[in-house]
């Protein structure tokens, strides 16, 4: 009796050390930096558009600087929604924080960051919050250096607004004229070409799944791209099934987001998609940030 009466404090304090570590890695909310939200007010454009121009319906959206229009698809049972986003400025393509704050476990959900920050489309980013390394640029700001891994690829938007892929191990973030990097992956497409093969997946994620991704056509023409899962009307796709789907749009780079529960499209306020985790409900999972278009 006396023995295990010695060793209960240690249990107890290895008990809460374990707690603690589960409690800051997954609830206890950090705020590092704020930033300002995105609005007509605050954002320098080139030529601002005559809004009384704009022609919107329930799925496409047009004005002098903006063309987004969405269209579903159907492929391997699963139900994609592709958003074709043409841009006469780079300007019009930024990220967002959820609660505008650069921190750990602050989320919120796709729409309601969509709507705070002016976007007229959104998709879910990389979830950098959840993680306490990896690149993370933000409109121009770079907010993390620490390296995920040697081999972690990045997708880096440049300020022309090409896309390219780079490898956390051999890059220096600060030598990039870089306006966004999202670190998560894999690279679907690289140089128009499938860069994942049948075996690839994201840690310990199923092989059918939500997935989002984010694609290069050419400099300011792109793809958002959202697709369900988890559903008896969508089973998902593996990474290498998305990468097939997404070689009929000629895209130069497909670049993998935070798929699963976090794959959301939100266009004009509203859900595009069918977002779940279980595939028990249809809804929103609270996220760190988010890739928009809008003013």
């Amino acid at each position: 009796m006396k023995k295990r009466i010695f060793y209960l404090p240690d249990t107890l304090c290895i008990l809460a050390i374990a707690i603690f570590v589960l409690l800051d890695t997954f609830v206890i909310t950090r705020t590092y930096g704020t930033v300002e939200a995105k609005s007509t007010e605050n954002i320098q454009t080139v030529s601002h558009t005559n809004r009384n121009e704009t022609v919107i319906t329930d799925d496409t959206y047009q004005d002098d600087n903006i063309s987004i229009n969405i269209e579903t698809y159907r492929y391997n049972d699963t139900t994609i929604y592709v958003a074709d986003v043409q841009l006469s400025s780079i300007d019009y393509l930024y990220s967002a924080f959820a609660n505008n704050a650069y921190g750990k476990n602050i989320t919120a959900k796709t729409s309601t960051i969509a709507e705070d920050n002016n976007a007229i489309l959104a998709i879910n980013g990389d979830y950098y919050g959840a993680r306490n390394s990896g690149f993370v640029v933000r409109n121009g700001t770079i907010y993390r250096t620490s390296v995920s891994s040697a081999s972690q690829e990045d997708l880096v938007v440049n300020s022309d607004g090409s896309f390219s892929i780079i490898t956390e191990g051999s890059t220096d973030i600060t030598s990039l004229d870089a306006l966004q990097v999202y670190s998560f992956g894999p690279a679907l497409i690289v140089n128009g070409e499938i860069s994942v093969d049948t075996n690839d997946e994201v840690g310990k994620a199923k092989a059918s799944n939500p997935r989002t991704a984010i694609c290069e056509i050419e400099p300011l023409h792109y793809l958002f791209v959202v697709s369900d899962g988890r559903t008896t009307e969508s089973k998902g796709l593996s990474l290498y099934e998305f990468a097939q789907f997404l070689t009929q749009f000629n895209v130069k780079t497909a670049y993998n987001l935070d798929g699963g529960g976090s794959s959301t499209m939100v266009f004009n306020g509203n859900l595009v998609n069918n977002p779940t985790t279980s595939g028990n409900s249809i809804k929103e999972r609270s996220i760190s940030d988010v890739i928009c278009i809008g003013y």
